[in-house]
């Protein structure tokens, strides 16, 4: 058994995206703004019925705002989803800018072994080009003998660049190294998220899309295990319970219900039956 829930996108939660999110939902033609589903969404149990019912009047209330309908849904019609998307952002959280490899090197070179290396790389170094005053007569008179350790003394360099080589070699192929793993890891985190699919409501049909598709105002059905894809408010359930212990570190699992507690955030699990949300507020920063 499916039941429903509204679902919002999640990466608006700075003041920055929030504020430039409810200008934009002002021009947006909807009855509510970004800010006040921030707002909403930071409020529990009987608090945030409270507040439905003296904004809304009820969800259905909410849902009209939205122009959302709890049983139809969305229509599928793409000048409309790209508008939401513009106005409230998309479902989706940007990913951070990889390092580049000459930052990976720079990383590799703050081992504190590669370190001492490096100091006696040039120590070696500064010695075997080094020569006390006085030394080059003395070297002069000892005829043979003289110019073997004269040869030693040019060839003393070769140890301190040795060295130094080594570390080169080192840093480099750790850079290399931190860069194919960091390159392959978001090549696979890119794939699950494409991969990754939810079933919405668009024109009273139960449809699968991808997650960073979804936009505020999607009814979307929730059911057993699904992780969360963004906030939301339950308008249909049917013994609904929630894992929220990554967020309060309570093991018990906590009620939803259309008249208790209907607030739904991103990232959770629902584990006993299921339940219809109304998209509230999604994951991205853009808008």
């Amino acid at each position: 058994m499916a039941c429903t829930v509204e679902f919002y996108p999640k990466s608006q939660r700075g003041s920055g995206a929030v504020s430039r999110g409810s200008d934009a939902s002002h021009s947006g033609g909807f009855g509510v703004t970004l800010e006040e589903l921030r707002v909403l969404m930071e409020l529990r149990g009987a608090e945030a019925l409270q507040k439905i019912q003296d904004s809304y009047n009820s969800t259905e209330g909410l849902c009209q705002r939205l122009k959302t309908s709890p049983t139809e849904g969305l229509s599928d019609s793409l000048a409309g989803l790209e508008k939401r998307g513009q106005v409230f952002g998309q479902n989706f959280i940007p990913p951070k800018k990889p390092k580049t490899f000459l930052q990976l090197v720079w990383e590799a070179l703050q081992d504190v072994t590669l370190i001492i290396l490096e100091m006696a790389a040039i120590i070696s170094l500064a010695l075997s080009f080094y020569q006390p005053p006085g030394e080059e007569s003395e070297v002069c008179g000892k005829g043979t003998g003289g110019a073997e350790d004269e040869g030693e003394a040019e060839a003393g360099w070769i140890e301190g660049a040795a060295i130094l080589l080594s570390v080169i070699c080192v840093v480099l192929v750790t850079a290399f190294n931190d860069w194919s793993k960091e390159k392959q890891f978001r090549g696979l985190q890119s794939r699950i998220e494409q991969e990754q699919r939810f079933a919405v409501v668009r024109n009273s049909n139960v449809i699968q899309i991808p997650v960073a598709d979804m936009v505020v105002g999607d009814v979307a059905q929730v059911k057993y295990g699904d992780l969360l894809p963004a906030d939301g408010i339950l308008i249909q359930g049917n013994d609904l319970k929630i894992d929220e212990s990554s967020l309060t570190g309570e093991s018990d699992h906590v009620r939803k219900s259309v008249d208790k507690d209907p607030m739904l955030l991103s990232d959770l699990k629902p584990l006993i039956s299921a339940a219809v949300q109304l998209l509230d507020r999604q994951h991205s920063a853009a808008a």
